[in-house]
């Protein structure tokens, strides 16, 4: 168990307990929050978290009344001893002779404040006159803060007669073996509480000693007058008390194993564990097989044993409480009313075991037992949400995973769907830190709400006051920062306010509540502007340096967060002492942090944001703007900040993007550098995300031109190759990532048997995370989530261990890095590539020859033009359309055009590679229509599309298919059937098999067949480009969308040709353009070498005339070669160029993408 201060806990930002300064308030694009945070854990053991919190949820039976005298036997039965409950006098009514009470109605309130585990039920007993009589056991919901008792219990006739009321929560539910625990015990005269009933006064319970909040906090009867001659049927009679010896004993041993088990909780007296366990073994003897209370003692007994193993970590004898469950379960059948219970023990038993022993059946059978207790169970019963934890819990921690010292009697983390109210501090910590590492309003506003509660339970005098007000402050930050509501702030400062004020000068705690107040006091000043509140926080942080001297562990935390606050001042007033003190702070601050200490990483962008302040101020004795030095040291500790390989990737990726933004601003000698990588952090990050949808959300969150922008920086530094390496590395990420896993070794083969494991190990890995990228549904189960996204990251790490280890065998040391120009320049052999970039700096488009240099060209014309020309190719006026192609004639195509002389004959192929806004203008098309005799791009070249270098070079590398099905629209299916070299009797090599797929045969399930059986494939069908969320991108099949992601899912690297006679098959999505993410695309990246795809919708009528005269010329002699399909299609739209009855718009729809 972690020993530390309450009132704070991990980095996380903002963190619980000293939240990070704010340094900067100027835009910036990759600015990070610079503070760094006390290093300090939560008084619960974070080890523990859920698993262990499942355990003792269901096996902590505790409760803190113990009777005061206790030997190996309690006292009998009725008369538990107890803390007596002394009530007001409220008034004796008294009974006539003929007249007696009867209680008519019982009702209690919170049950379950204060409990630790979860009970089958709650009953009353009512003793009077010798008398005994007990209620039914009723169950308690999780949200029930009332139970009510309708039995009818007669009362003695004299009002002076005493009443003692027991209130029990029990073990079962049914047979009882004993009562349970007893939670309330008062005595109550008849007269009193018939007084009490007509004025409508309950039964106040003040918490038991010791505690903050006990169980049953209120009780309330109703007692009426009637006849004493009268008869009721409904009236409870009393209890035998007569009972055989072994009966008594029984129960004696019973309800001794629980006291004995209960006091273990509170001591942790192994022997006490022990003795329990003496009880219900002896407790079991008593029972045959055929003994009603059989199943009772056995689960018992099962519940001791299981703690017995988790403390003593006797994990192997676990086999003993688990058959001891089984046989339990087994003679609670179907209907049993503790079924349920006995199922979530038992499942509890095996995952336990599992975790310890790693038996895959037993998470199997335990997933299987939860799931019937979650079918059977009410949604809001206690035993449905402890199940839900367990299942959560599993799915989070597999076999081995779980620390082998973990402490079974420590609670671990709860989470809100299976709390119990009111919430120890320990487990509210726990449930702060949960919301605060997950952005869902929902937990976090349900973290909150079980905050305020407590707060009334806990009041100023409680030790863990503080704890509570400054988590629940954190968490009302966060939603400020999240939501922007301003009373969130101002509650969490009162409440900071309050929590430093119960910590007094001299309060060993005082310097964590004095930073803790600081930090959304400057969170305030950014929001408002009030000087007030930055000069407060400022005062608070110098005081909390003063409370840790040198030498202190935290002190660097303070001067950090001191140093934030007077750059953020210095910002404000501009007065120079400041700055000075800042960085003289912040660089102490740093000095004491040692080397793998992650928080070197804020502390680094502190000081680099300090050096920038001055570069702008002239403080230095220069003039503002010409202070060098002061930018070389930002630059300087930024490149540290980014090199800080113990922060997480995610920092070190917005640090990275500071550097960039800052070294651009500056035209920074490390500029380049820092491009570079940004570009590798962020496909670093990128590839440990387990989803490729949420690779693509991932992807919004950062620059969508930090690929283009790279490469317009190395052009201007005059190093073309280093441009084109750029833009490769930094472009289509999701795609790269995907090929990866797919990359062949084959050759790996002749390097020795540590080659060959390798290889193997390499592609059993690849294949596993081939599987993840899921696109989850909506309501899925957030933990599902995050535990499928942990087990990938896993994954992540040891793929990335075996291909360092296939790097270091000579041969392989670039093993998927990112490829050098002269490896990238062979995708050029059959033709010229031009990429077109469109930056903040400049366009520019890059010849890339086969062996000559590539040729570098600024284009007359800028991101915002283009953007302007894209919108003109929404418009359906031919006029419009003819002035924008002769427009991107004039300020890109012909550019390109002039200097391609030189490397290519006209008539030849060639490749377009679009960045940026040019992926979405149809660059084949231009020319320059509306002048005579005008120049066209179709008259002098072929022009083919390729996302990337990369995606030509592994098409190239591909061989060739051999068949060629069809899907799609049955008549446009059979044009394409007559123009087939069909497959004579017998079949010659060159013939093609066709099959065809349409009308109830076109379901979804059919053409991923068809996708994987057959090598060349046409589509004829509707097709929709998603642009929120462009892996749901479709072709429409009868039953249901045949989506890019079940695309990405197959290996088609064997397929030739593809031609998708469906609209918007080639069109990407404006947020992030370089991932080139739609039908066409997706379909050449996951291996087929040749597709025809459309830029927007296209015209039945037109498709007609162009698939008839592209197969024409794709096999009009009897030969398939997928390297045709260029050609093909460029011939067919030029034959359709003299049909006025076809629009131009659908004249230029098709493009051709690949070899």
């Amino acid at each position: 168990m972690t020993s530390v201060p309450p009132g704070h806990f991990d980095d996380y930002p903002p963190p619980v307990g000293e939240e990070p300064s704010h340094p900067e308030r100027h835009q910036d694009p990759g600015q990070t929050n610079l503070g760094i945070s006390e290093m300090q854990h939560v008084v619960v053991n974070t080890i523990l978290a859920t698993f262990c919190f499942a355990i003792t949820l269901l096996f902590r039976f505790v409760t803190d009344f113990v009777p005061d005298s206790f030997d190996d036997y309690p006292p009998s039965l009725g008369e538990e001893p107890s803390y007596q409950e002394h009530t007001q006098d409220s008034g004796e009514t008294h009974l006539s002779g003929v007249q007696r009470g009867v209680i008519t109605a019982i009702r209690a309130t919170d049950l379950t404040l204060g409990l630790r585990w979860i009970p089958a039920g709650f009953h009353m007993v009512v003793k009077a006159d010798g008398a005994k009589c007990q209620t039914s056991n009723k169950p308690v919901h999780v949200y029930q803060a009332i139970i009510e008792w309708n039995e009818r219990i007669l009362l003695p006739c004299e009002p002076s007669s005493k009443v003692r009321v027991n209130v029990y929560a029990s073990f079962e539910l049914g047979p009882m073996l004993c009562h349970g625990e007893l939670l309330r015990t008062f005595e109550i005269s008849v007269g009193e509480l018939l007084g009490r009933s007509e004025k409508s006064l309950p039964i106040i319970f003040q918490p038991k000693q010791q505690e903050v909040a006990s169980p049953c906090t209120s009780l309330f009867m109703t007692v009426e007058q009637r006849l004493s001659d009268e008869n009721d049927a409904t009236m409870l009679c009393p209890l035998t008390t007569l009972m055989s010896s072994d009966v008594d004993a029984l129960i004696l041993r019973t309800d001794a194993g629980h006291s004995l088990l209960a006091r273990y909780r509170r001591t942790q007296n192994s022997r006490d564990l022990d003795q329990s366990i003496n009880h219900f073994e002896r407790a079991s003897d008593l029972c045959p097989i055929d003994h009603p209370c059989c199943p009772a003692a056995l689960f018992n007994l099962a519940t001791a044993k299981f703690v017995s193993c988790q403390v003593n970590r006797t994990y192997l004898d676990l086999d003993i409480p688990i058959t001891l469950f089984e046989e339990a379960l087994d003679l609670r059948p179907i209907c049993h009313p503790d079924r349920t219970i006995t199922q979530l023990h038992l499942a509890i038993s095996l995952l336990s075991r599992f975790s310890n022993r790693g038996f895959q059946t037993d998470v199997d059978a335990a997933k299987e037992l939860l799931s019937k207790v979650l079918d059977v169970c009410h949604p809001n019963s206690h035993i449905h949400r402890a199940a839900l934890v367990a299942i959560e819990t599993s799915a989070l921690h597999p076999a081995g995973s779980i620390d082998a010292n973990i402490d079974a009697n420590d609670l671990g983390q709860e989470r809100p769907a299976a709390s119990m109210l009111p919430l120890s501090p320990n487990q509210l910590a726990a449930q702060a830190e949960w919301c605060l590492e997950r952005n869902d309003p929902h937990t976090l506003d349900e973290g909150i709400s079980l905050h305020y509660d407590p707060l009334g339970y806990y009041n100023t005098m409680h030790a863990c006051r503080g704890q509570l007000l400054c988590n629940l402050s954190v968490m009302l930050a966060t939603r400020f920062e999240r939501r922007g509501n301003d009373e969130d702030l101002d509650k969490g400062i009162t409440l900071q306010r309050e929590a430093l004020a119960l910590r007094p000068v001299g309060h060993i705690y005082r310097s964590i509540s004095l930073n803790n107040l600081a930090n959304p006091l400057s969170s305030r000043f950014d929001h408002r502007g009030n000087d007030g509140n930055l000069d407060e926080a400022i005062a608070l942080h110098r005081e909390a340096l003063s409370l840790r001297p040198v030498g202190h562990t935290d002190r660097s935390t303070s001067l950090n967060n001191l140093g934030n606050q007077l750059t953020a001042r210095f910002g404000h007033r501009r007065n120079g002492e400041d700055l000075d003190e800042s960085r003289e702070d912040l660089r102490c601050a740093l000095t004491l942090l040692m080397q793998p200490d992650p928080r070197r990483l804020k502390a680094h962008l502190s000081l680099a944001t300090v050096y920038l302040s001055f570069h702008h101020s002239g403080l230095d004795g220069t003039s503002p703007g010409e202070d060098t030095d002061s930018v070389d040291s930002a630059m300087h500790h930024l490149k540290a900040a980014v090199n800080v390989v113990s922060g997480s990737l995610l920092s070190r990726l917005q640090a990275s993007l500071r550097w960039v933004y800052h070294a651009s601003q500056y035209s920074h000698g490390t500029e380049l550098e820092a491009y570079a990588t940004s570009m590798q952090l962020l496909d670093t990050c990128m590839s440990a995300t387990a989803s490729i949808s949420s690779r693509h959300s991932a992807m919004k969150d950062f620059p969508r031109t930090l690929a283009v922008d790279a490469a317009s920086c190395a052009l201007h530094s005059g190093d073309v190759h280093r441009a084109v390496e750029l833009l490769e590395q930094g472009r289509t990420l999701i795609w790269t990532q995907i090929a990866r896993l797919r990359t062949p070794l084959d050759s790996l083969q002749t390097h020795g048997a540590h080659a060959v494991t390798l290889m193997k190990r390499f592609r059993h890995l690849s294949s596993l995370l081939e599987k993840p990228p899921v696109i989850y549904a909506n309501g899925t189960q957030r933990v599902d989530v995050e535990a499928e996204e942990a087990r990938y990251r896993r994954l992540v790490e040891d793929w990335n261990r075996v291909v360092e280890e296939i790097r270091k065998i000579k041969g392989f040391s670039r093993f998927l890095l990112p490829p050098l120009f002269s490896d990238l320049q062979d995708a050029a052999r059959d033709g010229p590539i031009i990429m077109l970039i469109a930056s903040g700096w400049s366009c520019n488009a890059i010849i890339i020859p086969h062996t000559q240099p590539p040729t570098s060209i600024q284009l007359a014309t800028s991101v915002e033009k283009l953007q302007t020309l894209v919108a003109k190719f929404q418009r359906t006026s031919e006029a419009v359309l003819k002035n924008a192609l002769t427009e991107l004639w004039d300020d890109v195509i012909r550019p390109v055009v002039e200097n391609l002389g030189g490397f290519v004959q006209r008539g030849s192929r060639i490749w377009w590679c679009p960045t940026s806004v040019f992926n979405f203008l149809p660059l084949h098309a231009a020319g320059e229509y509306n002048r005579k005799h005008g120049q066209f791009l179709s008259r002098l070249y072929i022009s083919s599309y390729t996302p990337s270098l990369t995606a030509l070079l592994i098409a190239n590398n591909h061989p060739d298919g051999a068949l060629f099905t069809l899907n799609g629209v049955e008549p446009e299916l059979e044009l394409v059937r007559n123009l087939l070299p069909l497959a004579p009797d017998p079949p010659s090599l060159s013939a093609v098999a066709f099959t065809k797929i349409t009308s109830v045969d076109a379901t979804k399930s059919r053409a991923l067949r068809a996708l994987q059986d057959n090598t060349w494939l046409h589509f004829a069908c509707h097709g929709t480009q998603n642009y929120e969320e462009p892996f749901k991108s479709a072709f429409l099949m009868r039953d249901q969308p045949l989506s890019l992601h079940d695309i990405t899912q197959m290996d088609l690297s064997h397929h030739s040709f593809a031609f998708l006679s469906a609209c918007d098959t080639a069109v990407g999505t404006r947020s992030t353009p370089d991932e080139v993410i739609h039908l066409a695309a997706g379909l050449q990246f996951v291996g087929i070498k040749s597709v025809v795809g459309t830029l927007w919708q296209v015209d039945d009528s037109t498709v007609q005339h162009l698939v008839e005269a592209f197969y024409k010329n794709l096999c009009g002699d009897g030969k398939m070669n997928s390297k045709r399909a260029a050609r093909a299609l460029h011939r067919a739209v030029q034959s359709l160029a003299s049909d006025k009855d076809i629009p131009l718009e659908q004249r230029i729809v098709f493009i051709h993408i690949g070899i």
